[in-house]
């Protein structure tokens, strides 16, 4: 069982200013692999967003731009399901982001450890990412992108074994929570049709 978990943190409102990306691949033993980048956005910060997350325009002066990144990024995200905490977010930064650079898609499916968790641990008052994870006895430092992958990778995989089903595939199954796709020329949201690639250009 391998589960990718990813996380963007941005520079500002647009979908398109990624400036720091984290990426944890977990199997049901805990974490085997993981990545982290601050990335240039060539955008201005907005001051609420560097309070949220710490980053600031001079942290990301010398950082790669999402372009240079991506070989790397596509490297771990191809033909895998991969994972995030609100997934909606990080799937949409995702697209926009490959649509300003006019990059490809890769082809994977992804799941919201949100929606997860909520079946999972009904129990619980909310299911924002700290408190599921304080739940599940978790700790990490909430905003850094690395820290939010590893932790939606680890709460999968506690999920998975308290379940007790092979990988997350079944774990989706028994709960009856569909997957999204990304794919060459759009994507699916879970539980809705398809939808087409919008113009690269802006």
């Amino acid at each position: 069982m391998n589960i990718v978990a990813i996380d963007f943190e941005t520079a500002n409102r647009y979908r398109t200013s990624a400036c720091s990306v984290g990426i944890v691949v977990a199997d049901e033993n805990g974490i085997v692999d993981e990545f982290y980048s601050l990335i240039n956005p060539l955008m201005d910060f907005d001051s609420y967003n560097t309070y949220i997350h710490g980053i600031t325009e001079q942290d990301v002066v010398e950082a790669p731009t999402f372009d240079e990144l991506w070989p790397e990024l596509a490297d771990y995200l191809s033909g895998q399901l991969v994972v995030a905490h609100n997934a909606s977010f990080d799937m949409s930064v995702l697209r926009q982001t490959l649509d300003r650079y006019e990059l490809p898609y890769p082809e994977l499916d992804y799941l919201c450890t949100v929606t997860l968790s909520k079946k999972v641990w009904p129990e619980l008052a909310n299911h924002k990412l700290h408190t599921v994870a304080a739940y599940n006895n978790i700790e990490f430092f909430h905003h850094n992108a690395l820290e939010d992958a590893r932790a939606a990778a680890l709460l999968m995989v506690k999920a998975v074994n308290q379940q007790e089903v092979k990988d997350i595939d079944l774990l989706a199954a028994k709960y009856q929570c569909s997957k999204g796709r990304i794919f060459e020329r759009g994507y699916y949201p879970p539980k809705t049709g398809a939808k087409k690639r919008k113009s690269a250009k802006r």
